[in-house]
């Protein structure tokens, strides 16, 4: 019994030692970077400033209670 308790262990002993020896097979994984420039046409508002935006917005509005004031005089006679 004592012989085949030994045997056993050293039968264990040794897959355990000739398995965790063996190679594995690393897979080598080549990543690619590629960088893409797209030249992107911006609208003609996207081209211009907040401050030209604005000025534009204002300059309809004034221009709306100018010929509101306009008809007004007009009006009058």
């Amino acid at each position: 019994m004592k012989r085949l308790s030994i045997l056993a262990s050293a039968l264990l002993l040794t897959s355990a030692v000739l398995t965790s020896c063996r190679d594995t097979s690393e897979k080598e994984v080549i990543v690619r970077e590629v960088e893409v420039e797209k030249k992107v046409e911006a609208p003609e508002e996207e081209k211009e400033g907040i401050l030209e935006r604005t000025a534009k917005k204002v300059d309809k509005e004034v221009n709306k209670e100018i010929d509101e004031e306009i008809e007004k005089i007009g009006d009058d006679n």
